[in-house]
């Protein structure tokens, strides 16, 4: 798609033509990637990070928040489980901790990837080319790192270095990883304060330069311990059309990434679902979505992942997050994956 048209799109308000996006986005899905969700076990290691990023409840100021690291029995109760449940893949996500070291991590895998047959995702923030080499050496396939805006200075702004650190290029690590064997993924927050239509418009062309195998897009969604609790602080400017952080507008990104990169698998994230608990997933599914990534974390530390507040299916088991999918699926013609659902863009490059 040319940047002008998904621009455009970006800018559409007419619900009739947006019916039109919706339906373009669907067929392209089913053309490319079929009608299979795969389903992701969420496992979310660990809420300790180094980071002072202007939105994420996890930020290292946040000194309100309870912080956890789930120990080895815990992670591999988690996958054992996905098995148990039927799903393909497992995801280790945690903020940016220097604890969770190479040594660590790569046992990990190496046992998963042992006594499993999931693919493992890997989704633990910047870190050293030798970590990363570490891990896809130790078996994990894929690895999700999101850019958040392509708009440089507001990246900036909302991404402060780690001390004694120089600022980073997110896209020169995704670089690295493909170079290194994963499948890679990326992803951005829609509606940041200071976000512009131009700046999502960028987004997506960015998606495309960069082939991801893998992409996941959500709303921002207001965390009261962050600086961006007081949007005052972080005004766009007053000629500028703000870019609302909604339902509607993370469809469309949703359905735009579809087309810009037709073989890659994108979530029906679970911000959607805090949007809308009744049908946030289902909606993105027939939007351009085909993942679903229940979340595997137990309860009693996944309300302590709070990245935001109030996020859908906090409280449930994972076994009550997996309970009626298959049906609510099917209402829609869909089925669940079967196997590790890896990307077809990843297969076709890799062959």
């Amino acid at each position: 798609m040319h940047r002008d048209e998904i621009l455009a799109w970006l800018c559409e308000g007419d619900l009739a033509r947006l019916g039109d996006l919706w339906q373009l986005a669907d067929r392209t899905r089913q053309h490319y990637v079929g009608g299979e969700v795969h389903l992701r076990g969420l496992v979310e290691i660990s809420n300790h990070c180094v980071r002072w990023c202007g939105y994420c409840g996890l930020r290292a100021g946040n000194h309100s928040l309870h912080r956890y690291r789930m120990t080895d029995g815990e992670i591999l109760a988690c996958t054992r489980e996905a098995v148990e449940l039927g799903y393909g893949t497992v995801v280790l996500q945690a903020g940016e901790d220097p604890e969770l070291t190479r040594d660590r991590i790569a046992g990990m895998v190496s046992r998963i990837k042992a006594e499993t047959p999931l693919a493992v995702t890997l989704s633990l923030g910047e870190r050293e080319d030798g970590d990363l080499a570490a891990w896809r050496e130790a078996g994990a396939d894929r690895y999700l790192l999101r850019f958040e805006t392509s708009n440089r200075a507001l990246y900036e702004q909302l991404h402060p270095p780690r001390t004694g650190y120089r600022p980073t290029d997110r896209t020169a690590i995704l670089g690295a990883l493909r170079r290194l064997g994963y499948e890679i993924g990326s992803g951005v927050m829609i509606g940041l304060p200071g976000q512009i239509y131009d700046d999502l418009a960028d987004d997506l062309m960015c998606f495309g330069r960069l082939g991801l195998d893998m992409i996941g897009v959500g709303p921002y969604l207001r965390h009261p311990q962050t600086p961006l609790a007081d949007r005052h602080r972080w005004p766009p400017a007053s000629n500028v059309e703000q870019v609302p952080a909604s339902e509607l507008m993370t469809y469309k990104v949703m359905a735009l990434a579809r087309l810009v990169c037709p073989r890659a698998n994108i979530p029906a994230t679970t911000a959607l679902a805090t949007l809308n608990p009744r049908e946030g997933h289902e909606l993105g599914l027939v939007r351009g979505a085909n993942v679903v990534m229940p979340n595997l974390t137990p309860p009693r530390y996944r309300a302590l992942y709070e990245i935001y507040p109030g996020r859908a299916g906090e409280a449930e088991t994972g076994e009550a997050c997996c309970r009626g999918l298959d049906q609510r699926l099917r209402a829609i013609g869909r089925r669940p994956g079967r196997g590790r659902g890896d990307s077809s863009n990843y297969q076709m490059r890799r062959s």
